[in-house]
């Protein structure tokens, strides 16, 4: 069973953009905070953004903070992260998360469900 499916990442140049979208399958999160998490090649897996069931509360990894946006669509059911100023650090595989709880967190273990990733590179 899928049910979050990730698209939107690539190839891009240092200072570019990618939009990433996550959509669920199989069952709908709309009472869910959603967040994105991200590991790069030899790293642990790190928080990178999420949002409340409503989308009035955000939270960001300090070093996206700025150049990253994530929000969901009016109906509740896709989540974006928006990426711009992207860098080589950056590089990663970007995994969309979705928690049991309507309210924000940032530890991983509280996010149920995930998606298979999508994977950003960023050259330089």
């Amino acid at each position: 069973q899928v049910y979050l499916v990730e698209s939107g990442g690539g190839l891009v140049q240092t200072g570019g953009s990618l939009k990433l979208s996550c959509a669920p399958s199989g069952r709908t999160f709309g009472n869910s905070a959603m967040a994105w998490f991200r590991q790069a090649p030899g790293k642990e897996r790190e928080f990178v953004a999420a949002i409340s069931w409503s989308g009035d509360s955000t939270e960001y990894l300090d070093s996206v903070k700025a150049r990253f946006t994530i929000f969901r669509d009016n109906a509740k059911t896709i989540v974006y992260l928006q990426m711009t100023s992207l860098k080589p650090e950056d590089t990663a595989v970007y995994y969309c998360a979705a928690a049991n709880r309507p309210s924000i967190t940032t530890f991983g273990w509280t996010y149920a469900y995930w998606g298979q990733g999508t994977q950003v590179t960023v050259s330089e």
